[in-house]
């Protein structure tokens, strides 16, 4: 009896030792919130790869201006060339106002179209020797330095008035080329067109006729009219060999290729 009493004690005292107190399991996370929690550490965005993929998202939008940059750049380009051609004589010329050393006549038809000058008879008169008065050339060499100073549409408004009030005097057939200049250069071709195409059929022996004509064949061109700009300019090389009009012709003529 005493044995069995003794064994009860021992079961009774042991026990407690051997099981966890309750506190002791609530203080300790089950494996399950463990992994939880580590799964949670592993979805969370990392500090490094963010900034890595702020870097990449940067790179990108680089990639993408240097790509408009170039562009850009290649569409001011073409513009630099065209204005290059554009203006190609206009410096040269305003440098020659009053050199009247080429009498060779140009010859249009009732269309305005430069043709041989065997097909025709006569040619216009020579621009008039009367003197200018002094309020004619003041006028003139207002309208002038308004284009000089790339005002074109002053110009315009200038060469207008000029040519209103001084129809036949001697800075007329200047005036005319001048006026047609002053639409070219802002692109209104269809005006410029009209001017030259009066100037080199009212003054065919001025010594603006050449130009005038070569600026025939490139407003042609800039209304899209090829063929007849072509034409054009293929009489500029045949009547006028040698000059620059000549030259600036064959050099357009090269870049509409065949």
């Amino acid at each position: 009896m005493k044995k069995t009493y003794s064994l009860l004690l021992a079961s009774t005292v042991a026990l407690p030792l051997l099981m966890p107190s309750t506190a002791d399991a609530q203080r300790r996370p089950s494996i399950s919130d463990r992994v939880t929690a580590l799964e949670q550490q592993a979805n969370a965005p990392s500090p490094a790869l963010e900034l890595l993929r702020q870097i990449e998202e940067m790179r990108s939008e680089i990639r993408a201006l240097r790509a408009q940059l170039e562009e850009v750049q290649h569409q001011n380009e073409q513009a630099a060339n065209s204005a290059r051609t554009r203006y190609l004589d206009v410096d040269a010329r305003l440098q020659r106002l009053e050199n009247l050393s080429q009498p060779t006549e140009v010859v249009m038809d009732e269309n305005g179209n430069a043709v041989s000058q065997d097909a025709t008879e006569g040619g216009g008169a020579a621009a008039p020797a009367t003197p200018a008065t002094p309020d004619e050339r003041s006028n003139y060499e207002a309208a002038l330095s308004a284009l000089r100073a790339g005002q074109y549409a002053d110009a315009a408004r200038l060469f207008s008035v000029f040519l209103d009030k001084y129809p036949n005097g001697p800075y007329a057939p200047n005036a005319v080329y001048w006026l047609g200049e002053s639409y070219y250069v802002t692109g209104n071709y269809a005006l410029a067109l009209d001017e030259f195409k009066a100037l080199v059929q009212r003054w065919p022996r001025h010594d603006k006729a050449p130009g005038g004509l070569l600026k025939v064949g490139l407003s042609q061109i800039g209304l899209k009219q090829q063929a007849e700009g072509r034409r054009t300019l293929e009489a500029v090389v045949q009547q006028y060999p040698g000059t620059d009009a000549a030259r600036t012709a064959q050099q357009r003529l090269r870049n509409l290729g065949n």
